[in-house]
């Protein structure tokens, strides 16, 4: 029975070795390579062990198995200081190889010498081979622990402080350690009935098969074409389906700094520098087709003859033949893009006409937003008036960040901010009447399809704002229509999204519009008290609110209070 178990081990070490040669990629780790040879060889001593029929075969049985338990321990660590991009001198991996050499030497004196086993006898009716350790297998247990606790080292130090290393692989790499160095020390005195360390070398194997399998897509280098990207200049940037980071080339971090303090599988959401590559993806996302932009670099002091103009292309990633991810590759357009601008600037009396006409545009299409925001507002159940004053309560939240300082938000993003917040509800334009003017509570069916109006008005907003040339103002419009129900918590709607990986501007807008529910009358409420309102909105902090605009919101109090006061007296003093 024992025999059959170490044969079913055997198999499935070949297995895993012939799925690792499968997935087999040039650049992949010779130290992973020994590990997928070792297993199998160390399996196959435990079937020559299980089948002995006498000392001597017993003894080499027991050589082949000491094979993988003198370097596989080696090898692993190996891996993982390659893996954690640490590099040590090869003097010090010859003198470790050494040193594993030196410990299996002594093993080949079993049954000759007293160095690794005092005594060694066997007994077929009493398990076999009997034996008692010499001081070189106290050696071998001291060697293995000093490498596993190594490997330990190496993998916290990296999770401490090497943000390029993948988190995943990381804390994969825990395991294989562990359940070896479990099975070397607690495993066979469990497990009376058979030896359970060929047992961990298989599952070793089958982590270290993940880690092959998702090291793949970390090696940027074997993604993209090395002679390309130096002879264009191009950057490029890349994502795993959920949109977390996978890695970038030197040109990306220079174009976009940020990008350096970023960790590889971190989630791309919203930070400044984030937004509009954010943005590309998740319009390359809603559409294969949608997958070129432009996007300028400005130079930090100011001087916009040395602002760089680049055009931004998204596809997918591809491994082989498999679709991976997401990679956004930055091309230097500048001298195109001047060059068009050149031929533009010969005729200044066309330039300020077209301006002229822009900006007429411009007044136009804003009054069509705002025509079409009350016309939705026309068909709501509210009393009228929702888009004015929470315009206005965004507009006295953004005045109180500007006091306060601690955003440094650029004059363009108050404004546009200030400019969306009218368009938040564009979205109710798709909600059936029957839902939208019910004088009463939505029952859960009604809910669901009212939520639908934050992703429509985004939709709507980019359909609106498509070919607009401010393109900071169309991202916030969209961001503010489409995440302004987003709680901090992550049990908003529509995308459940938390904390900063919601817009800011969102943020803001939350604050103001919920504000405005509560103080306001309502076909089916009353218009609620201050004090009720600023209590709900403080419990909120945290939770539905972000916490970081708790002062804001507290400055900005006062000024909100007097607002409503003067707009509606009569009814904020039944209120009250």
């Amino acid at each position: 029975m024992e025999a059959w178990f170490y044969i079913i081990l055997f198999a499935f070490s070949l297995l895993c070795a012939g799925i690792y040669i499968f997935i087999w990629h040039k650049h992949f780790d010779v130290n992973l390579n020994m590990v997928f040879t070792l297993v199998p060889i160390a399996c196959l001593g435990y079937i020559m062990s299980a089948q002995a029929d006498n000392l001597r075969s017993a003894l080499a049985a027991q050589q082949v198995i000491y094979i993988g338990g003198c370097y596989l321990q080696l090898f692993i660590l190996l891996c993982i200081l390659n893996l954690c991009s640490i590099d040590i001198k090869g003097w010090l991996r010859l003198q470790l190889f050494a040193v594993c050499s030196l410990v299996y030497a002594s093993t080949l004196t079993m049954g000759k010498m007293d160095i690794f086993y005092s005594y060694a006898a066997f007994d077929r009716a009493n398990g076999g081979l009997i034996k008692k350790y010499g001081y070189m297998h106290t050696v071998f247990y001291a060697l293995v622990v000093l490498l596993f606790l190594s490997g330990v080292v190496a993998i916290v130090y990296s999770l401490c402080r090497k943000k390029q290393v993948p988190r995943r692989i990381l804390l994969l790499l825990f395991i294989p350690d562990s359940i070896c160095l479990f099975c070397y020390f607690i495993g066979r005195r469990l497990f009376r009935t058979a030896d359970v360390v060929p047992l961990g070398y298989v599952l070793a194997e089958i982590i270290f098969l993940l880690i092959a399998y998702r090291r793949n897509l970390y090696d940027i280098s074997d993604t993209v074409i090395d002679s390309m990207v130096k002879e264009n200049a191009i950057a490029y940037i890349s994502f795993d389906f959920r949109c977390r980071y996978l890695g970038c080339n030197e040109v990306a971090t220079q174009l976009i700094p940020g990008l350096k303090n970023m960790s590889v599988d971190e989630l791309f959401g919203y930070q400044p520098y984030q937004r509009k590559i954010r943005h590309y993806l998740d319009h390359f996302r809603e559409d294969e087709k949608n997958n070129s932009f432009l996007y300028t670099a400005k130079d930090p002091e100011g001087n916009e003859e040395l602002d760089r103009i680049y055009n931004v292309g998204v596809n997918y990633l591809y491994d082989g033949n498999r679709k991976r991810g997401y990679i956004i590759t930055f091309r230097d357009d500048t001298a195109k893009q001047k060059y068009i601008s050149l031929l533009d600037g010969y005729n200044a009396k066309l330039t300020e006409e077209v301006e002229e006409k822009t900006r007429h545009i411009v007044q136009m299409h804003d009054n069509l937003i705002m025509s079409l925001a009350m016309m939705v507002e026309s068909r709501d159940n509210s009393t009228g008036g929702h888009i004015k004053r929470t315009s206005e309560n965004v507009r006295i939240l953004v005045d109180e960040i500007r006091k306060e300082g601690k955003l440094s938000l650029s004059e363009e993003f108050c404004r546009d901010v200030i400019k969306a917040a009218p368009m938040h509800d564009l979205g109710k334009i798709a909600v059936d009447d029957a839902i939208l003017r019910k004088p009463g509570r939505f029952t859960d069916e009604e809910f669901e399809k009212m939520k639908m109006h934050a992703a429509e008005g985004a939709r709507v907003i980019h359909e609106i704002l498509l070919n607009t040339e401010d393109e900071s103002f169309k991202q916030i419009a969209e961001n503010v229509a489409h995440y302004h129900h987003e709680r901090w918590d992550g049990s908003g709607y529509p995308e459940k999204i938390a904390g900063e990986q919601i817009p800011l501007e969102a943020r803001i807008m939350a604050i103001a519009d919920v504000y405005d529910a509560l103080v306001s009358k309502r076909v089916y409420k009353e218009a609620m008290s201050f004090e009720k309102a600023d209590s709900i909105i403080m419990e909120g902090m945290g939770t539905q609110f972000d916490p970081g605009l708790k002062s804001i919101y507290e400055n900005a109090r006062p000024r909100l209070e007097k607002y409503y006061s003067d707009i509606e007296p009569a009814s904020r003093q039944k209120a009250g």
